[in-house]
């Protein structure tokens, strides 16, 4: 495998290849830009089927994550962190640790959070063995499980969407389809519910889509058809990927809005969308409530409110973002992946090492 100048990792800063043979710990952590600052960004663990899986995983993540953190305006870059293996069988107090020691070598340049497969607790037993961690629980200072303000920030890009779209915020009687109601997803279901919105979900947990159905009054779909749903906004809030050369053309939504990352199996579906008159609100720009939940944890005291009116400002970021695009001809992601790279490019080089 060629290891330098391959197109999958091009910019990339460092990519790291780490492993505790007496833990099992198999990592890679891929900090894309520390332009802005620190890498910020999850440890997702997982049970890769290839490691070539694994490591075209943790390249796509942390690309995004740089778009996110400079769209967003925080003073972070973008990074990511996997661990291979299946969470329910191999997580240990021992193999967390290793990794925490890992995070720690990179003297500062990655400061992790919880993903899929990690937890608050694991952010905490990381966080014995480095500074470099956000995420843990709010009786201990920190900012807590980020899966409710990442559906706090859905909601109020749904609120400039819908402004954007039909002349008013207003989400009652609206239709919306969920794909993935996880603890984003199922939180997201929630607020929605509570304005009003009319729900179609669905998830490859049985039991909980059901349970959560019978909670809302939702309709159930299968996981695999709901993308098809005649409706008002699809919301992919599962793995990534959902969109593609397939699903695509199946499409009967007005728009694409949702907290999955890398929704596009490939950034030029983008157009495909805009050809089909379906408006794609980039997911890094509507899912990025949580990772602005984190960052106000990191060098100061965590204030809920503070963090909260953050995630607030998601709703006039995709308005303005959507007229933006309106007014150029330009795609919604090619006006957000433009306002990422300018903040970056604005920031100028990096400081020179000292001698």
């Amino acid at each position: 495998m060629q290891v330098f100048g391959a197109t999958e990792q091009a910019g990339h800063e460092r990519i790291l290849f780490a492993q505790d043979h007496e833990s099992g710990l198999k990592a890679i952590i891929a900090v894309h830009s520390t332009v802005l600052g620190p890498a910020l960004g999850g440890t997702r663990f997982y049970p890769y089927d290839r490691e070539e899986d694994a490591l075209a995983d943790v390249l796509r993540l942390s690309r995004a994550m740089t778009r996110k953190n400079a769209a967003a305006g925080l003073e972070h870059g973008g990074g990511k962190g996997v661990i291979i293996g299946d969470p329910r069988t191999r997580k240990s107090e021992r193999l967390l640790r290793a990794y925490g020691r890992v995070i720690e070598s990179l003297g500062g340049d990655y400061v992790t959070a919880e993903d899929v497969g990690t937890t608050i607790a694991d952010m905490e037993v990381i966080g014995r063995e480095t500074r470099h961690v956000t995420g843990t629980a709010r009786d201990i200072g920190g900012s807590g499980d980020p899966s409710p303000t990442t559906a706090l920030g859905l909601v109020a890009a749904m609120r400039g969407t819908a402004r954007f779209l039909w002349g008013s915020a207003d989400l009652s009687c609206r239709h919306m389809a969920i794909q993935g109601v996880g603890k984003v997803g199922g939180a997201f279901a929630r607020l929605l519910a509570a304005a009003g919105a009319r729900l179609t979900i669905a998830d490859v947990n049985e039991r909980a889509v059901a349970t959560l159905a019978d909670e809302l009054g939702a309709d159930i779909a299968d996981p695999g058809a709901i993308h098809a749903v005649d409706c008002d906004v699809f919301a992919p809030c599962a793995l990534g990927g959902a969109l593609n050369s397939e699903t695509v053309p199946e499409l009967r939504c007005a728009a694409v809005l949702g907290s999955a990352n890398n929704q596009l199996a490939d950034d030029g579906l983008a157009a495909d969308l805009a050809a089909r008159d379906i408006l794609y609100v980039p997911d890094f720009i509507v899912n990025a409530g949580g990772v602005i939940n984190l960052a106000e944890e990191i060098g100061r005291q965590y204030q809920p409110e503070r963090a909260e009116g953050h995630v607030e400002a998601i709703e006039a970021s995709v308005t303005d973002l959507l007229a933006r695009a309106r007014e150029t001809g330009a795609t919604p992601l090619d006006e957000a992946i433009a306002l990422a790279d300018r903040r970056i490019r604005e920031a100028g080089p990096l400081p020179a090492a000292a001698s």
